[in-house]
């Protein structure tokens, strides 16, 4: 069996922007992510995972990186109450479904993945994300990347030719490269192919810098002008390494056995999805989560 981290905001965002406002609360908001969410989340028990938890973004604007750069992800906007309601009801749902679930207004879903893979490690678990931060979960225990929309998997090698780096390398491809989903400026005249043939060469960031003055002689085009820009933003490519690195031992009070998937109150469940206006999703949730003898899996 195998054992499945989310990155559930990316998969509640997919459906948000993606599904029709089919379907509405007893409250009044539109729950097309709640209807989507909750679907990918009885795929995700149907395949009966050793282990399964979610991780949850609440730190915009209030995580630890933004104290060491206070334009990390300022180009997001807080979600708006209809989003919002959205957001916390696809929580309640994965604690409903039996699925462990974490957040924290501190650390980013990616830290909480990070801290839950070293956790997991022995599991080799899958990451469930499209993210390309969490390539770098690959060298810390994580057998893949899994997109769950395209059914596509990124182990180590399929990332290493994708990207040219391997997957601890990640942090430091982002800060030289940047990464504008997350408001991280990267070292003008830098792209990917640069970034790799810079870090196949150096290995890190830190290496790198030690070795500034022999990258004039490397054969990369512009060379001599490359190392003057790395060495003027010296600063800058120190402060995005910290900013790309996800913490992996971040405080989360969690046992082995909480990832465990839980028994499921099916009444509580199906008085739930009425609640959300999802209804429809009820014979699934009996026809996932009851096993062959009537107990709840």
């Amino acid at each position: 069996m195998s054992s499945y981290l989310i990155d559930a905001s990316i998969y509640i965002f997919r459906y948000y922007f993606a599904l029709p406002s089919n379907w509405q609360s007893r409250s009044g908001y539109s729950t097309e992510a709640v209807y989507g969410f909750t679907n990918f989340l009885l795929d995700m028990r149907a395949r009966q995972p050793r282990y399964i938890a979610c991780a949850f973004d609440e730190s915009l604007g209030s995580c630890f990186r933004n104290e060491l750069y206070p334009d990390y992800k300022c180009s997001r906007a807080a979600p708006d109450e209809a989003l919002a309601f959205q957001l916390a009801a696809c929580r309640e749902m994965a604690e409903v479904l039996g699925v462990a679930s974490f957040s924290s207004e501190r650390f980013e879903a990616d830290d909480i993945l990070a801290t839950l893979t070293r956790k997991l490690r022995r599991q080799a678990p899958v990451v469930v994300s499209r993210d390309k931060d969490l390539g770098q979960l690959l060298a810390r225990g994580a057998s893949s990347l899994w997109d769950f929309a395209k059914d596509q998997h990124l182990d180590s090698a399929a990332l290493i030719d994708k990207f040219g780096v391997r997957p601890e390398q990640i942090p430091d491809y982002l800060a030289l490269v940047g990464d504008s989903s997350d408001d991280i400026p990267g070292i003008p005249g830098v792209g990917p192919k640069t970034a790799a043939r810079l870090l196949g060469t150096f290995d890190t960031i830190e290496a790198l810098l030690e070795q500034l003055d022999t990258v004039a002689s490397l054969p990369i085009r512009g060379a001599s002008g490359l190392m003057s820009r790395i060495g003027n933003y010296e600063e800058q490519l120190r402060l995005a390494k910290r900013l790309t690195r996800l913490e992996e031992k971040i405080p989360l009070v969690v046992k082995l056995e909480d990832l465990r998937p839980q028994p499921v109150d099916l009444d509580l469940a199906q008085a739930m999805v009425e609640e959300f206006g999802i209804g429809g999703l009820s014979k699934k949730i009996k026809r996932t989560l009851v096993g062959a003898d009537g107990e709840f899996t």
